[in-house]
C-alpha cells in the first residue's frame, strides 16, 4: 500500500471519443480498477503501469469533458480533482491531455484550458495512424513551441503505440515544469485554436470520405431508423442463437457436479445445503453469463465504433415528444446492461429536468439481471422453432419484451412531460465522432470486467441469499403429524402463503411470491431461489436440475405471461433503488419511482393473466 501511495499520479483528461480509455487500457492492461469518486457517483478507473524507465505510476482515466467551465458533473468532477479540490483525492502530479488527431479542431481549444491549470502537461496525439490515413498532417514541433509542451503522437489500439508517451512521462515526472506558455482568461480561446491549425495542421477534407458515405445512410430519417431498428433486432436474435451452446455447457457442467456431490456425501443438511441451496441456486444464474456477455459485447462495439452518438441523433426527435432528448439515447442503453451505471451517466446531461426523466425511467430498461429470468421463462413456454424459416421465435418474443419496456419507457416520460411546468424544447448539440473498428483488446478487457463483476455478485449477493433463502426453506422442520410437504412448514413457506392473497389475481403461486422477495436485491436471484425453493419441494435432488420442465408442467401459461409482463416494470434492485437517492438526493424521488413502478407490475400482470385466462391459456 506504501508503494502505491508513493507513486506519481498521472491522470488522462480529453473531450469525449477521443480514444483515452483505449490508451488507458493500453498502459495498464489488467492492472486497473474500477471505482468512484469519493462522495459521488461517477465511475473512474485507476490503473498503474510501468514507464520506459521501469518507475512505476498510478493512472486516473477522468470523466470526458469539453470543457472546464463545467456544464455536467462529469465535467466538474474533471475539473475539481486536475485542481485538487476534491477530498481525499490529491491532484495529479501530471497531465495526460489526449486528443484525436482527426479533430483537432474541436480538441485544442480544451487544451488550451488545461493549460491554465499550471501543471505539468503532456499532449497525446491520438489516432495519428487514422489522421494519416485521412492525409492530415500535424507539426508536431509547431504544436510543442506553440503551447510550450512536450507533444507526442500515440496509437492506443497498437501493441506499442504509447512508447513515445512512456519516454516522455519520465522525463517530465523526473522533471517538472508548468506550461510554458499560457494564455490570459480574457484571451479568445477560439481565434487561438484556428491560428494554431493554420500553423500545424494541414487538412485535405473536414471529415473522411468513409464517415460522409456512411452517415448518408446511417443518419438518413427513414434508412437509419430502418438501420438501428435492424441492429438491435440482430443484438436479441443473437443473444440466444450464439449462446445456446455455451449454455447447455454450462448446465451439464452444473448437473454433473450438483449429482457428484450429492453422491459423495452421506444425507443430511450439508449435503441439502451444497446440492440444493448452492449447487442448484447459483447454477441456475451462471448458465446466463454467456447471453449478458454477447449482450454487453455488443453495446461495447456499438460504443467503440462511434454508432451510439449517431443513434442518439436519430432518436433526438422522437425522444423530445417523449420529454427526453438525444442525450438520454446513451443513459438509457446502458441500462440495457444495468440501470446503476445508466443512471449514473445522466450526469452528462445538462438540463437538470431532462435529466431527471432519464432517471426516472431508466429502470424501465431491460437490464441484463432481468435476462436470465427471461430466458427461463421464454424456455419454458415458448417453443424453440424458426419463423419464417428464419427468425427464432424465442429471440422474436425477447425481442418483444425489450421493445414494451422502451414503449413504456417513452409513455412514462410523456406522462411527465405533460405534469410539468417547463414545456419548452432544448436543441441537441452532440459532436459525432468519426467511425472506427472495435479493437479487440479493448472489447475483451470491457467483457473481462462485467463478467468478473457479474460473477462476484454470484458470489457475493447472491450466494448469500440462496443461503439464506435455503435455511428459511428448511427450518422449522415439518411437525410428526404433518400431511404436507415439510416444505410448508418452513419460515419461507408460509410467507409464500401469505403472500399469495395479493398475488393470486396475478396467478403467482407461492413459490413464486418467495422468489419475488430476494429478487429486490437483484433481480437475477429470482432463478436462483426458484431452483432452491423446486429443488427442496421436489421428490429427490433431480429436481434441481429440471427448473425447466418443473416450471413448464408445473404453471399455466398465464401465470408464465403475467411474470414476463411483471419483469418488465417490476420495481428495481435495491442497488438502483439507492442510485436514484444518491443521484436525486431526494426520498421522495426514490419512493416516487418505487411506486410507480410496482404499480405498474402489479397492474400490467393482473391484465395480463386475467385476459390469458379468459382466452383458455389458464
Amino acid at each position: 500500500m506504501n508503494a502505491i501511495a508513493a507513486a506519481p499520479r498521472l491522470a488522462l483528461i480529453g473531450n469525449p471519443n477521443c480514444g483515452k480509455t483505449a490508451l488507458f487500457n493500453l498502459l495498464t492492461g489488467s492492472r486497473q480498477k474500477v471505482a468512484n469518486y469519493a462522495g459521488v457517483t461517477v465511475e473512474r478507473k485507476e490503473g498503474r503501469f510501468n514507464g520506459a524507465s521501469g518507475q512505476g505510476y498510478v493512472l486516473l482515466d477522468l470523466p470526458g469533458a469539453y470543457s472546464l467551465n463545467a456544464a455536467s458533473l462529469d465535467e466538474a468532477i474533471t475539473r475539481d480533482l486536475c485542481r485538487g479540490f476534491l477530498p481525499g483525492e490529491p491532484a495529479p502530479d501530471a497531465l495526460v491531455c489526449v486528443v484525436d488527431a482527426t479533430n483537432l479542431r474541436l480538441n485544442l481549444r480544451f487544451v488550451l484550458e488545461v493549460l491554465r491549470l499550471g501543471r505539468p502537461v503532456i499532449l497525446a496525439i491520438n489516432m495519428a495512424d487514422a489522421a494519416r490515413r485521412r492525409g492530415i498532417g500535424i507539426d508536431l514541433a509547431v504544436l510543442q513551441r506553440e503551447l510550450g509542451i512536450p507533444v507526442v503522437e500515440t496509437v492506443a489500439v497498437r501493441a506499442n503505440g504509447a512508447r513515445a508517451l512512456l519516454e516522455q512521462i519520465d522525463r517530465v515526472v523526473a522533471n517538472p515544469q508548468p506550461p510554458a506558455r499560457v494564455l490570459p482568461d480574457d484571451a479568445d480561446l477560439h481565434a487561438e485554436t484556428r491560428r494554431l491549425l493554420a500553423l500545424a495542421v494541414t487538412m485535405p477534407t473536414r471529415t473522411a470520405r468513409v464517415d460522409d458515405a456512411l452517415d448518408r445512410w446511417l443518419l438518413h430519417p427513414v434508412f437509419g431508423l430502418v438501420a438501428l431498428a435492424l441492429v438491435m433486432f440482430l443484438i436479441f436474435q443473437a443473444v440466444y442463437a450464439w449462446a445456446t451452446p455455451l449454455m447447455d455447457a454450462i448446465d451439464a457442467a452444473t448437473g454433473w457436479l450438483g449429482a457428484w456431490v450429492g453422491g459423495v456425501l452421506p444425507e443430511g443438511p450439508l449435503n441439502s445445503l451444497l446440492t440444493d441451496g448452492i449447487i442448484a441456486g447459483l447454477g441456475g444464474v451462471i448458465v446466463f453469463l454467456p447471453q449478458i456477455l454477447i449482450l454487453f459485447a455488443f453495446i461495447l462495439a456499438l460504443e467503440e465504433s462511434g454508432y451510439l452518438p449517431r443513434a442518439a441523433f436519430l432518436l433526438d426527435r422522437t425522444m423530445a415528444a417523449a420529454g427526453l432528448s438525444g442525450r438520454s439515447f446513451i443513459p438509457l442503453l446502458s441500462s440495457f446492461a444495468c440501470a446503476v451505471p445508466g443512471i449514473m451517466s445522466t450526469r452528462s446531461i445538462q438540463d437538470p429536468r431532462d435529466r431527471l426523466a432519464t432517471i426516472l425511467v431508466a429502470p424501465l430498461m431491460t437490464c441484463s439481471a432481468r435476462l436470465p429470468v427471461y430466458a427461463l421463462l421464454i424456455g419454458a413456454f415458448i417453443p424453440q422453432q424458426k419463423v419464417w424459416g428464419v427468425f427464432n421465435l424465442q429471440g422474436l418474443v425477447l425481442f418483444a419484451l425489450y421493445f414494451a419496456a422502451i414503449i413504456s419507457a417513452l409513455m412514462v416520460s410523456w406522462v411527465m412531460k405533460r405534469w410539468r411546468r417547463d414545456k419548452g424544447e432544448h436543441a441537441l448539440l452532440l459532436e459525432l465522432p468519426s467511425y472506427r473498428i472495435p479493437h479487440l483488446r479493448d472489447l475483451g478487457i470491457g467483457l473481462y470486467e462485467r463478467a468478473m463483476i457479474f460473477l462476484k455478485r454470484v458470489g457475493g449477493i447472491i450466494l448469500a441469499l440462496t443461503v439464506l433463502l435455503w435455511v428459511l426453506l428448511s427450518f422449522p422442520g415439518a411437525p410428526a403429524d404433518a400431511t404436507l410437504p415439510a416444505i410448508d412448514y418452513s419460515f419461507a413457506g408460509r410467507i409464500g402463503h401469505a403472500m399469495t392473497t395479493v398475488f393470486a389475481p396475478l396467478g403467482f403461486n407461492w413459490q413464486i411470491c418467495i422468489a419475488l422477495i430476494p429478487g429486490l436485491a437483484a433481480r437475477e436471484v429470482a432463478v436462483s431461489s426458484l431452483a432452491t425453493v423446486y429443488a427442496l419441494s421436489g421428490d429427490d435432488d433431480a429436481a434441481a436440475q429440471a427448473l425447466l420442465p418443473l416450471i413448464h408442467d408445473g404453471w399455466s401459461l398465464a401465470t408464465g405471461l403475467s411474470l414476463l409482463v411483471w419483469y418488465i416494470y417490476a420495481p428495481m434492485c435495491l442497488s438502483t433503488l439507492a442510485t436514484i437517492k444518491r443521484e436525486t438526493n431526494s426520498w421522495k424521488r426514490m419512493a416516487a419511482a418505487a411506486g410507480y413502478l410496482f404499480a405498474l407490475a402489479y397492474i400490467a400482470s393482473l391484465v395480463t393473466y386475467q385476459v390469458a385466462v379468459a382466452l383458455g391459456a389458464g
